[in-house]
């Protein structure tokens, strides 16, 4: 049976690649029905993504390629369908409404296995959708103690993603390593300029003039995540209110994650060094 699969290549540049590749897949009467390809000017490493009619057994393709390419390449074969994921959230619900909508109404390539916070108040949206909801307190715990209490939680579901959708809660050792490049975050655009209580307040008592949102993969260096997605919009006098503006702001934060997501479940995103490639 045939099913449609996604080829991702890197490897250091050099002559005749996409005619090697594209010969291995002809060979095999495989169908390209969409590809794209990126050279690094810097590095020289050379990055494929291509969308492929499959009907035959993956790892004999993988040997094809990397028999033809030889060494210091990385090849994956990964399906369309749906990939699972776990939400962390912590209190406010835009970012986690608008990812359940998307996926009820079928817009959303993935299978939301649970939603895990460190508090209480989400439990009622989980359950609306039928979705399981883990309360992992993080009272009276260390900061060490309280991620092993959730990835104990994470473990049970074995995610290919896990989204930040507004968990306010850093993220450092064992997560980090066992999901490296798995996680991605959300964050408003003044980092660390306003880091306290409420930042749409804070931007709006300083009349901003920009605002935007970022999400990116979540990394043990805070200043150097590889950032997918951002989105930027003007701001005037007519956000004559800090809830006017953090309305909008939402907004943004909502398109952004979403659309981060959509880029990692499409497997098009690609980390070099502390940077991204889209493709």
């Amino acid at each position: 049976m045939e099913k449609n699969h996604i080829l991702i290549i890197k490897i250091k540049d050099k002559k005749w690649l996409i005619h090697k590749i594209t010969g291995v897949l002809y060979k095999n009467s495989l169908n390209i029905i969409s590809n794209w390809v990126f050279v690094d000017d810097e590095s020289w490493n050379f990055f494929l993504r291509a969308e492929i009619i499959w009907s035959l057994d993956k790892d004999k393709i993988k040997y094809e390629l990397n028999n033809i390419l030889w060494r210091n390449v990385i090849i994956k074969i990964n399906s369309t369908w749906k990939k699972d994921i776990i939400i962390l959230a912590t209190k406010e619900i835009h970012c986690l409404w608008d990812l359940l909508i998307s996926n009820y109404r079928w817009e959303l390539n993935a299978n939301i296995k649970a939603i895990i916070s460190n508090y209480s108040d989400l439990e009622k949206i989980s359950n609306k959708f039928n979705i399981p909801f883990h309360f992992v307190s993080s009272d009276n715990l260390t900061r060490k103690k309280h991620e092993e209490k959730i990835q104990e939680k994470i473990k049970l579901y074995n995610p290919d993603i896990i989204v930040l959708a507004k968990y306010m809660r850093i993220l450092e050792g064992s997560i980090l390593k066992n999901y490296k490049r798995k996680i991605i975050n959300i964050h408003h655009s003044f980092l660390p300029a306003f880091i306290w209580a409420n930042p749409y307040k804070q931007a709006y008592n300083r009349w901003v003039k920009i605002i935007w949102a970022t999400a990116h993969i979540v990394t043990k260096d805070l200043d150097e995540w590889p950032i997918i997605y951002q989105w930027v919009k003007e701001i005037d006098h007519t956000y004559n209110s800090w809830n006017k503006l953090q309305k909008e702001w939402k907004n943004i934060e909502k398109y952004v994650l979403s659309k981060a997501l959509n880029l990692m479940l499409e497997d098009r995103v690609f980390i070099q060094w502390n940077k991204t490639i889209i493709l």
